[in-house]
């Protein structure tokens, strides 16, 4: 087998970038552009938003919402079907790479599509459309993230990799959001040469390319077989998923990170509107304040490399979910003015650089244990039972926000921010339950033996 060097670990990290960006082009911009009102100083709120059903259907929950929420859970239904098949392939290119090469276009494109294709002039036409299209696209992304995730693991033969590699995908994950938060500026940009709505689609055009381009990097570059000694494993999906979830130690990390998951995508979710909702300012503000947040944060990830060890990550991640508490709390109190973008984008760089980081690693310690106690590698399986918990979280706080701000008054975004802010620290609690200690130490004993 070849050595791996953190060179490769970075190569590696270019594929989180792009799906990164795709993602964020969906989850930060769908709902702005899809639901809410113009204003002078925003006009492209809600821009495709007459094309689609608005009125809450049932107990204020919308069609919108309710479409985004059955999205999450099929893409976490699907997560350990394709982690399952992953674990058991044996491709010639690996367990791995072949999917990730395979799903880089098509992924790409349904994202182009999400944001064209429902546009007919039928309103149920367009329900249709956007419903299949973005079950489509969370199939795509699942069959692209989660032999990639498994990689982590895998590349990651040691605690010091496993960290580094943990810290450089954290750093193009957010890179890749952060870009996200450029589409209206590049929409601003092309406005001249394709109209209002028409920027808006060629701006996701242009970040889908380059997104597609960084998946593809490192499907073309790494050869798994040169640093992966992997074989197929013998246990089916559901089977393998139900053993996943009987590991103790990976529940408790679980209880806390659908939790985490929730309090930030309903604030995620929210950011636009809070800027513009509460806070007054341009959406096009959007992408500055994040980029200060994002540049804040990568200054503060060598010292959350370097503390990992000697601190310990369960400390260091429960000091993150009170630290995204906080800035959670402040945003429910926000007033008008673009210095309180600035306090919020300041704030949550520390609890970014915490939590981009540290868990990831977390489920690859887990699952190296795993690993040396059952002889078996089902690092596809945990990313995705990982995958599967989180995204139910994500699904729910997608209803939950649809729903509560249907209204699209100041209150019922505040509502959300302080929702958020209550859950956060209901995570922090469950965190604690985490055993790091007894994962680390079990994991040196049985390398120690396996060496004797």
């Amino acid at each position: 087998m070849k050595k791996i060097t953190n060179k490769l670990l970075w190569i590696f990290a270019v594929g989180q970038f792009g799906w990164s960006l795709l993602s964020g082009v969906v989850s930060n911009w769908m709902v702005y552009y899809y639901t809410g009102s113009p204003d002078a100083q925003n006009p492209n709120t809600g821009i495709f938003a007459s094309g689609i059903t608005q009125n809450p259907i049932l107990f204020k929950l919308t069609l919108f919402g309710l479409v985004l929420a059955v999205g999450r859970v099929f893409d976490a239904v699907t997560d350990p079907l394709i982690a399952g098949w992953s674990d058991r392939s044996n491709f010639k290119g690996g367990r791995r790479i072949p999917f990730m090469k395979a799903i880089a276009v098509p992924f790409a494109l349904v994202t182009i599509g999400l944001f064209t294709v429902p546009q007919t002039g039928s309103i149920v036409v367009n329900d249709v459309l956007l419903f299949t299209m973005l079950m489509v696209f969370y199939l795509f992304m699942t069959i692209f993230c989660t032999p990639y995730n498994a990689l982590i693991a895998e590349l990651g033969d040691t605690q010091e990799h496993r960290i580094n590699v943990s810290t450089f995908i954290s750093f193009t994950f957010i890179a890749g959001q952060s870009i996200s938060f450029m589409l209206p500026n590049l929409a601003g940009f092309l406005q001249g040469f394709a109209g209002q709505a028409g920027s808006i689609r060629l701006a996701v055009a242009v970040m889908a390319t380059l997104a597609c381009i960084a998946m593809l990097i490192p499907s073309l570059y790494i050869k798994e077989r040169d640093y992966i000694d992997s074989r197929p494993s013998e246990t089916k999906a559901f089977r393998s998923l139900l053993k996943t979830f009987k590991n103790g130690q990976f529940r408790r990390f679980v209880y806390s990170d659908v939790i985490y998951f929730f309090a930030l995508t309903l604030f995620q979710t929210g950011l636009a509107f809070y800027e513009t909702k509460l806070m007054e300012i341009e959406d096009t503000w959007t992408f500055v304040l994040t980029a200060t947040m994002t540049f804040i944060s990568v200054l503060l990830y060598p010292a959350v490399n370097k503390l990992a060890p000697k601190l310990g990550k369960k400390r260091l991640i429960v000091t993150g979910f009170f630290a995204y508490a906080a800035v959670f709390l402040i945003t429910s109190l926000c007033g008008k003015g673009l210095v309180w973008g600035f306090v919020i984008a300041v704030c949550a760089a520390v609890p970014m650089a915490i939590l981009g980081i540290l868990p990831q690693a977390c489920v690859a310690d887990v699952a190296e244990l795993s690993r040396l106690e059952s002889g078996e590698d089902r690092s596809g399986m945990f990313f995705a039972a990982r995958t599967f918990a989180f995204k139910m979280g994500q699904a729910i706080a997608m209803v939950v926000f649809t729903s509560m701000t249907v209204a699209g008054t100041a209150a019922s975004y505040r509502s959300t921010a302080v929702v958020a802010t209550a859950t956060c620290l209901l995570g922090a609690s469950l965190f604690l339950l985490y055993n790091e200690k007894r994962i680390l130490g079990r994991i040196e004993q049985l390398k120690a033996e396996k060496k004797a």
